[in-house]
C-alpha cells in the first residue's frame, strides 16, 4: 500500500469513526456533553472541539503546501483558533456540523495528493511560534494519529457516561483479501 492509499484509508476511516462517535455522544443531553470528566480537555464537547482545533491549525498549515493551496482554501480562511482548548462550538450541533464539513475537506483533500506531494517537506510555525520543518508524509501521519488518540478519550468518556461507542476499530473499514 502507498503512503498515499494509507492517507485516503485513514481520511475514510476518520469520516466514518467522527460520524459514530458524533451520533452517540448526541445521546447525551447539553448538561453530560459540557460535565468535566477529567480528561485532557475535560468534556466530551470540549474534547471534540479540540479535535476540530487540531484539525484546523493541521490543515490551515497544510493549505501553505502546493498541494494544499486549491482543495484546502476554505480551511485556509477560517479564523486561526486561539487556544488548543478553545469551545469553537458550544452547541453540539453546530460542532457536529462543522465536523461533517471539516472531514468532507480532508476527504477532497486527500484525494488530491499525489507521491510527488508526501515526500516534500512543509515549513511551518506551531501554535507558538516556533518554526519547523519536516516531512510531509510525516506530519500527514501526526494529523490523522492525533485525531485517533482523542477520539479513544472521547470513547472512554462516552462509555463513562454509560454510552456503548460500538466497533471503533480501523480493522472494521479493512476489506478482506481473497
Amino acid at each position: 500500500m502507498s503512503e498515499i492509499d494509507l492517507f485516503r484509508q485513514m481520511a475514510t476511516y476518520n469520516q466514518w469513526i467522527n460520524e459514530s462517535l458524533y451520533e452517540v455522544s448526541g445521546r447525551l443531553d447539553p448538561v453530560e456533553l459540557a460535565r468535566d470528566r477529567g480528561a485532557f480537555f475535560g468534556s466530551v464537547l470540549g474534547t471534540l472541539n479540540h479535535i476540530v482545533v487540531g484539525d484546523t491549525l493541521w490543515l490551515k498549515r497544510f493549505a501553505t503546501h502546493p498541494s494544499g493551496t486549491d482543495s484546502l482554501r476554505a480551511v485556509a480562511a477560517l479564523p486561526v483558533p486561539v487556544s488548543l482548548d478553545q469551545i469553537l462550538f458550544e452547541d453540539f450541533g453546530e460542532l457536529h456540523e462543522h465536523r461533517r464539513w471539516l472531514d468532507d475537506q480532508i476527504i477532497e483533500w486527500v484525494h488530491g495528493l499525489e507521491e510527488s506531494d508526501v515526500d516534500q517537506v512543509l515549513a511551518y510555525r506551531n501554535s507558538k511560534g516556533n518554526p519547523f520543518r519536516k516531512r510531509f508524509s510525516h506530519l500527514i501521519l501526526h494529523f490523522f494519529n492525533h485525531q485517533t488518540h482523542h477520539r479513544g478519550q472521547v470513547s472512554t468518556l462516552l462509555s463513562q457516561a454509560g454510552e456503548d461507542v460500538g466497533v471503533t476499530d480501523l480493522l472494521a473499514l479493512i476489506p478482506d483479501e481473497s
